[in-house]
C-alpha cells in the first residue's frame, strides 16, 4: 500500500480571518475516486459543492488534517519570519503527523525547488515531496485538500460574521465589503480586533489614514 498525501491552503491572502493549512491522505489505489466524486481546485466549486464534497471526502480519505492559523498568530510570527515559512512549517507538520510515502504540496512560491528543500529540512522524515505551483489543478488529492481546507475558513469566517452581526464579504481586500468593515471597525473603535490580521499592508494604509484624518481635523 502506498501512502498519498496533498496539501493545500485557503486565506493565504485574506485580511479577515485564519489561514487554514489542510492535508488529505489517501490510499494510491483509491485515487480514482477522487476523479469519480468530480474533485477540483476548491476554487473552481460552488460553495454548495465544496459542502457536500467535504462529506463526501471523509468516506474515501484514509485520514485528513486541518490545521488553523490565525490573525493573530500570522501577524505575531510575521515579526521573525516570511507567510511562506509560517506556511511551510504547518505543511511539515501534516507531514510528519500522516506519515505518506509521498506527499504533494501546492507550493506558495515560484521557486519550487526551493520551497521543496525547505520543506523537507523542516519534515525530516521518508515522506517523498513533490512541490508545484497550482498542484490543486494538477493532483486531485490536493485538490481534496483545498475543498477541506476552504470549506473549514468558510465556516471560521461565517463564525465571525455572526459574531459581529455584520456581512463583510469574503474577508479579502479585493472585497469592497470588506474594506467598508475595516474602515468600520477603524471609526468605531480605533483598532482591529485580533480576527484581522494588522500586518497587512491594507491594514496598515487604513490605520494609518485614520490617523492623518485625525490630525488634519484636530
Amino acid at each position: 500500500m502506498v501512502l498519498v498525501l496533498g496539501i493545500d491552503e485557503a486565506g493565504r491572502g485574506a485580511v479577515i480571518g485564519p489561514l487554514v493549512v489542510g492535508g488529505a491522505l489517501i490510499d494510491e489505489r483509491d485515487v480514482q475516486k477522487l476523479k469519480d466524486l468530480g474533485v477540483k481546485d476548491s476554487k473552481l466549486l460552488t460553495p454548495e459543492k465544496r459542502e457536500r464534497l467535504y462529506a463526501e471526502l471523509k468516506r474515501v480519505l484514509k485520514d485528513y488534517v486541518t490545521i488553523h492559523i490565525s490573525a493573530k498568530e500570522i501577524d505575531e510570527s510575521r515579526e521573525r519570519k516570511n507567510l511562506n515559512q509560517i506556511e511551510a512549517e504547518k505543511m511539515a507538520e501534516i507531514i510528519r503527523g500522516l506519515g505518506a510515502d509521498v506527499a504533494y504540496v501546492d507550493a506558495p512560491q515560484v521557486s519550487t525547488g526551493k520551497f521543496r528543500a525547505y520543506l523537507e529540512a523542516l519534515a525530516k522524515n521518508h515522506t517523498k515531496i513533490i512541490a508545484e505551483n497550482k498542484a490543486d489543478v494538477t493532483y486531485p488529492i490536493v485538490s481534496a485538500a483545498s475543498i477541506i481546507a476552504k470549506v473549514e475558513r468558510d465556516w471560521e469566517i461565517e463564525k465571525i460574521k455572526r459574531a459581529v452581526g455584520v456581512d463583510f464579504g469574503v474577508g479579502y481586500t479585493h472585497d469592497e465589503r470588506t474594506i467598508a468593515f475595516l474602515k468600520t471597525l477603524l471609526d468605531q473603535h480605533g483598532e482591529f480586533p485580533d480576527y484581522v490580521r494588522k500586518s497587512w499592508i491594507t491594514s496598515e494604509k487604513l490605520k494609518e489614514a485614520k490617523q492623518q484624518k485625525k490630525l488634519k481635523d484636530y
